[in-house]
C-alpha cells in the first residue's frame, strides 16, 4: 500500500521506511589558503582610434601593433598618444592650433575686437567713443594678403619684410605670424595681380551699369614715338583685354598721336565698330590744350617769373639757408602754412603754386639780403624787385581762374565730359576780358593765349562733336543755350 508522507515530498513503499541520503555539506577554505591562479600578462589598452582627431593624423604603431603616436598630416609634427600617459588630448589641441590645417579656421576660437566705426564722410571717428564689436581669428593667409596689399598701396620696397624694425614690430603684434621672405611677398603680389586681372576681365564682359569706372589696364613702354608704334601698342592692349567696342580715345596734341588714332580707326572698323563711332574716336585732351594756352601767355612774364624761381631755388638749395629763411619769417611775423616750392617749368600749374606761395613770403625775400650777404652776389640781377613782385601778383590773379578750371576738368572721381563745352566757353570769356584790359602786359598775354585757343577751338568744326552731345544730355543745360555759349 502506497503512502505519502505529508509535506516531505518523499515517496516510498508501505510497510517499509525509505532510505534517506545524508545531505551534502560544502566546506569553505579560507582565501589565504586558496591556490593563486596563474598570472595573466597585462594587455596594453589601445588608444581610442575612432576619435575625430584621427582624421588629421597618421597613426604610428609599435611592434605589437598598438598606436603610440600620431603624426600630423599637415605639418608632420609627432605627438604621443598612449592612453595611460597622454591620450588624444594633445592631438585635439594641435588640430585647432595647427597653422597649416585648412580646417582649423572652423574650429579655432575667436577673439573679440573693438574697431572705431567710420563716420558718414568715410573717415574713422576721432573721438573713439563709437565703434563696432567684432571677432578676430588668427589667419596667416589673411595677414599675408594684408601685408602684400600694404606694400602695393603704399609703394613700399619688397625688402621691408626683412628689416629688423619691421620684424620686431610684427613679433610684438602677432608672434604666431611667420614673416615671409621678400621673394614670397613678390609671388603673393603677383598672385594678387593675376587674380585682379581675371576679375577685371570678367567685369568688362558682364557689367553693363552706367557708372563711372577708372581702371588702369596696362603700362606699356613705347620705344618709338612713331604713330604706327603707338597704334600697335594700343591694339595689342585692347586685344589682350578683349575690348573691341571703344567709344573714344583721349590723347594729347602730338602729331604722332594723330597718326596713331588714324591707324586705330581702321582697326576698329575691321573689328565691327561703326563708322560713325570711329569718326568721333579721337578726343583731344582739354587739360593739355589749356596748358598750351597758358604757357604761351606766361612767355610775356617770363622775366619776373624767372627771378622768383631763381630766388626760391637759392633758398631751397641748402638746409641752412632754408632754416635761416624760416627763422626770418618767424621774426617778421609771416604766418603761412605753405612752404616754398619749386616749380616744373613745363607744368604751368606748378608755376602758379610756386608764385602764389612766394607772394606770401615777399617781405621775407626783401629782408633776406641783410641776413645773407651772398644772396645778391650769387643771383646778381636775378633778385626780384618791387616791380617784379607787382607783376607776379597780377599774374597770380589771372592764373587763379585757369588753375581752378584745370582742377575741375582733370577730376577722375566724377564725370567731366558734360562740362567740357561750358569750360571752353568760360575760357573764351576769360581771354576776351584779358584782351580788353587796360594794362599792356595783360592785353599782350591775352592776345597770345587767344592765338593758341583759336588753333584748337576757334571753330566748332575743329572740335569733337561728342563735347556738344555730352553738354546737351546734361539736364542742367539746354540746347537753346548753346548759341549763347558759342558767342
Amino acid at each position: 500500500m502506497e503512502s505519502v508522507s505529508g509535506g516531505t515530498g518523499v515517496t516510498g513503499v508501505s510497510g517499509t521506511q525509505p532510505e534517506l541520503e545524508a545531505p551534502a555539506v560544502e566546506t569553505v577554505t579560507p582565501q589565504s589558503q586558496q591556490p593563486l591562479p596563474p598570472p595573466v600578462p597585462k594587455k596594453r589598452k589601445e588608444v581610442e582610434s575612432r576619435a575625430p582627431c584621427w582624421d588629421h593624423f597618421e597613426k604610428i604603431k609599435d611592434s605589437e601593433g598598438i598606436v603610440i603616436k600620431g603624426k600630423c598630416i599637415y605639418c608632420a609634427k609627432v605627438y604621443c598618444c598612449e592612453s595611460k600617459k597622454h591620450g588624444t588630448s594633445s592631438l585635439r589641441l594641435h588640430v585647432v592650433n595647427c597653422l597649416k590645417n585648412p580646417h582649423s579656421k572652423e574650429t579655432r576660437q575667436s577673439l573679440l575686437t573693438f574697431q572705431p566705426a567710420p563716420s558718414s564722410a568715410g573717415t574713422q571717428s576721432s573721438e573713439g567713443t563709437e565703434g563696432v564689436l567684432g571677432t578676430w581669428v588668427f589667419d596667416k593667409d589673411l595677414i599675408r594678403r594684408a601685408l602684400a596689399e600694404m606694400i602695393i598701396l603704399d609703394e613700399l620696397p619688397f625688402r621691408i619684410v626683412e628689416g629688423q624694425c619691421f620684424r620686431k614690430f610684427v613679433l610684438v603684434c602677432c608672434p604666431r605670424f611667420k614673416i615671409p621672405s621678400r621673394w614670397t611677398i613678390i609671388r603673393d603680389i603677383f598672385k594678387i595681380f593675376s587674380d585682379e586681372r581675371v576679375n577685371l576681365k570678367k567685369f568688362f564682359r558682364t557689367s553693363s551699369k552706367r557708372k563711372l569706372q577708372k581702371k588702369i589696364i596696362s603700362f606699356v613702354p613705347i620705344y618709338s614715338h612713331k604713330g604706327e608704334s603707338i597704334a600697335k601698342a594700343l591694339e595689342s592692349c585692347l586685344l589682350d583685354w578683349g575690348l573691341k567696342s571703344v567709344f573714344s580715345v583721349t590723347v594729347d596734341n602730338a602729331s604722332s598721336n594723330d597718326t596713331a588714332l588714324g591707324f586705330l580707326k581702321k582697326k576698329l572698323g575691321s573689328w565691327g565698330c561703326t563708322s560713325v563711332r570711329c569718326k568721333y574716336l579721337h578726343m583731344r585732351c582739354i587739360a593739355h590744350i589749356l596748358n598750351l594756352v597758358v604757357q604761351d601767355g606766361l612767355k610775356e612774364c617770363d622775366s619776373s617769373v624767372k627771378k622768383v624761381r631763381d630766388a626760391v631755388r637759392y633758398v631751397r638749395s641748402s638746409p641752412a639757408r632754408l632754416q635761416k629763411f624760416k627763422s626770418l619769417a618767424d621774426l617778421i611775423g609771416v604766418e603761412a602754412k605753405n612752404s616754398l616750392c619749386l616749380d616744373v617749368p613745363t607744368r604751368w600749374n606748378s608755376t602758379y603754386m610756386m608764385l602764389n606761395t612766394a607772394l606770401l613770403f615777399q617781405k621775407v625775400f626783401e629782408a633776406y639780403d641783410d641776413h645773407d650777404s651772398s644772396f645778391k652776389s650769387d643771383l646778381g640781377g636775378s633778385v626780384p624787385d618791387f616791380l617784379d613782385w607787382e607783376s607776379i601778383q597780377s599774374l597770380v590773379m589771372i592764373l587763379k581762374s585757369f588753375y581752378e578750371m584745370t582742377v575741375r576738368i582733370s577730376g577722375s572721381l566724377y564725370v567731366t565730359s558734360n562740362t567740357f563745352f561750358s569750360e571752353i566757353s568760360d575760357l573764351s570769356c576769360l581771354l576776351k576780358n584779358m584782351e580788353e584790359a587796360t594794362e599792356d602786359s595783360v592785353k599782350l598775354m591775352g592776345k597770345n593765349m587767344r592765338a593758341k585757343f583759336d588753333k584748337y577751338w576757334g571753330e566748332p568744326e575743329k572740335m569733337n562733336f561728342l563735347i556738344f552731345f555730352a553738354n546737351i544730355l546734361d539736364p542742367r543745360d539746354k540746347i537753346e543755350y548753346m548759341p549763347i555759349q558759342f558767342n
